[in-house]
């Protein structure tokens, strides 16, 4: 053992090509750095996040693991790219928000992900990097392929609510992954102290039953020796570990804050055990080093810097154009309509439908995983899975921990790795629990690095059942906002199969809405055997000529029931995916009749029947022979007494537009 200022280095069974390996490993993005803040200053790039004084945690994680092992890193882990060798030359045009770049211009910094290296990058929403870690590691597990997964957070990250569920979650389900916490004193400018009450943040480990421990984050040779060992455990029997690395943020939170909130004492502390210089001193002292090498080494990675700065230099900026954008939120997909093979018919319920379609994703894509509250053994909260574990099995059926978030990043996390996921709200109300998940990764992965989120979002929805404000929202609208997502809501048995079946088909993030209203309700004759219904296309339920009435789910039975009583020449639009939306649809019928009246479950104001209003209006304006029509649920909670909801519901009002826009 020698020890220098503040480290002590215990060489091990560790031969000098990777003591000399793991000095050029911190070396290249110390230097990278030293040259991103001068870049900084002149105006180049626009923002930088330093990890100088942290490279031995991001070098040693790195090196100790295969190559083919993801990795989830944040700001400060630069050396997890430079160690994945990644060219300098596309680093930059990242930075610089260039074609070459891993986002196209989309995305800065390290916000980014590149599986050609298996890196996963962050988003700004601290935590959800490690559920994301999670879904690798049961990938992993999943296939058998003794693989781990990594991912990194900051002392700040574990005081997020996704913390909790990721670690709770690898724990329960033993996931071979690795946990490591970089505690660098400070998030932004609160200190540790204001972060957490327990001594260590590794005692954390404890409350989830896992392995847990403390490291000198500074030590090269201790991060290294300490990953490489867990690294090789668990491959062999899975389990998560949580390991907390201390070390300190020499620069502030990103350059433009400073550290004038940082106690002098503190920054000369921590200048003595900077990782590079000390394991400088360790490496000359052992003769693996001496001045000349370390100029030779210094004036190689400088010139690879300039070269690569030279090739980014050359690219030209980003050119904006429309089509391109548009088409990049979505992973290429080309429909093929599959047809029953047998043209008999056999009489099922709404949720019957569901639950063949489910059944009949999972025969044919042995890499579908099914995740949700209740839904092994006890067949969820509706029974759709029933039974389900008998013929798949709880590896591919599997109850969740009560949480949303880390089930709905574990499923991208299995996309990532090339399986699909299906994850069941229980209640389409609790989707909010897990909202981040969707809008800002699921939704947003393929514009920004070209990776597909190839999951199901079941959602059983909807009123009129008194179950109250918590377990009959209809809260599609929210999720038509969001580009990247499509959104679809059928209305009838034969729909709710065929797609859900094109759902799974889909390699992009579906938000598939069940009015649980329909589920034992209604029934019809549909194919026994395998069929698709294409998504994005409306269905048109009745045809009419005095008036157009474009509605989905619960809407289209209240339609049809109130046309055929009240007696008008109706024709009903069942959109059947609300986006992409079947424009078109609309506007042939709307042409046709040149009145509209929109219906919905939703509440007005901010529901879908808004967006459709518009469009009409903007584009068909003078085919009009009166006002677009809104009719919607009142602007309220939904309340529980029946008497309440059924004035919330918007029944009794349609009934009245619906005549008053007739007569107009």
């Amino acid at each position: 053992m020698v020890s220098f200022p503040n480290i002590s280095y215990q060489k091990a069974s560790i031969d000098n090509a990777q003591l000399l390996s793991l000095y050029l490993g911190m070396l290249k993005p110390r230097m990278i750095e030293e040259k991103m803040l001068i870049l900084l200053r002149q105006g180049k790039i626009s923002k930088w996040f330093s990890g100088i004084g942290q490279e031995a945690i991001s070098v040693g994680c790195t090196q100790a693991l295969y190559a083919d092992e993801v990795m989830f890193p944040m700001h400060r882990n630069l050396g997890v790219f430079t160690s994945r060798n990644i060219p300098l030359e596309r680093l930059f045009c990242q930075w610089q928000g260039k074609m070459m770049g891993f986002t196209k211009g989309r995305d800065r910094s390290f916000h980014f992900g590149t599986m050609d290296y298996n890196i996963v990058g962050m988003i700004s929403h601290l935590g959800p990097q490690l559920s994301l870690a999670s879904g690798v590691a049961l990938a992993n597990k999943f296939k058998k392929e003794k693989r781990v997964s990594l991912a990194f957070t900051g002392e700040g990250g574990t005081s997020e609510g996704e913390f909790h569920e990721a670690l709770n979650t690898a724990a329960v389900w033993q996931l071979p992954v690795i946990f490591v916490i970089e505690n660098n004193g400070y998030g932004l400018s609160t200190p540790a102290i204001e972060q957490y009450k327990c001594e260590k943040l590794s005692d954390r480990g404890i409350g989830y039953g896992m392995r847990s421990m403390t490291i000198d984050g500074n030590n090269i040779l201790e991060v290294y020796e300490t990953i490489k060992k867990v690294a090789e455990e668990i491959r062999e029997n899975p389990e998560p570990i949580l390991i907390e690395c201390e070390t300190f943020r020499m620069r502030g939170h990103e350059e433009a804050s400073g550290t004038k909130y940082v106690p002098k004492e503190l920054m000369e502390k921590w200048a003595l055990k900077d990782p590079l210089e000390n394991f400088e001193q360790y490496l000359l002292s052992l003769g693996l080093l001496d001045e000349a090498k370390i100029a030779n080494y210094r004036a190689e990675i400088k010139n690879e810097i300039a070269e690569g700065l030279a090739i980014a230099a050359e690219q030209a900026d980003v050119i904006a154009e429309s089509s391109f954008e548009l088409k990049d939120c979505y992973a290429p997909h080309q429909f093929v309509l599959s047809k029953p093979q047998s043209n008999q018919l056999i009489e099922k319920r709404f949720i019957d439908a569901i639950s063949d379609g489910l059944r009949q994703a999972m025969e044919k894509y042995d890499n579908l995983i099914l995740m949700g509250q209740d839904i092994a053994d006890y067949g969820g909260v509706f029974k759709i899975t029933n039974g389900f574990t008998d013929l798949f099995g709880k590896e591919r059926v599997r109850n969740t921990p009560l949480c949303e978030s880390a089930i709905l990043g574990i499923g991208l996390g299995l996309s990532i790795k090339e399986c699909k996921a299906m994850v069941e709200m229980q209640f389409a109300d609790f989707v909010t629990c897990g909202f981040n998940q969707i809008v800002n990764n699921l939704a947003k992965t393929h514009y920004r690095w070209g990776q597909k989120a190839d999951v199901v979002v079941r959602m059983p929805c909807g009123g009129g059942v008194g179950a109250g404000p918590f377990h009959s929202q209809s809260n599609e609208a929210w999720f038509t906002h969001i580009p990247g997502l499509k959104v679809v809501y059928p209305s009838n048995p034969y729909d709710a199969k065929g797609l859900l079946l094109a759902s799974f088909e889909d390699p992009n993030p579906i938000m598939f809405f069940e009015h649980k209203g329909l589920y034992r309700k209604i029934s019809a004759d549909i194919p026994d055997d395998y069929y698709t219904v294409e998504i994005g296309k409306a269905e048109i339920k009745r045809t009419g000529e005095a008036v157009s009435i474009i509605t989905y789910g619960m809407g289209v039975h209240w339609a049809t029931e109130v046309v055929e009583e009240l007696g008008v020449d109706a024709e009903i639009i069942d959109l059947r995916t609300l986006y992409p939306m079947d424009e078109e649809a609309i506007k042939a019928s709307v042409m046709k009749t040149s009145k509209a009246i929109v219906l919905h479950e939703d509440t007005l104001f901010g529901g879908l029947g808004g967006e459709i209003a518009a469009f009409i209006s903007e584009h068909m304006f003078e085919y009009l022979d009166g006002p677009v029509v809104r009719s919607a649920s009142m602007d309220t909670p939904v309340p529980f007494a029946i008497s309440l909801e059924n004035e919330f519901l918007p029944v009794a009002r349609f009934k009245k537009q619906l005549a008053d826009l007739v007569n107009y």
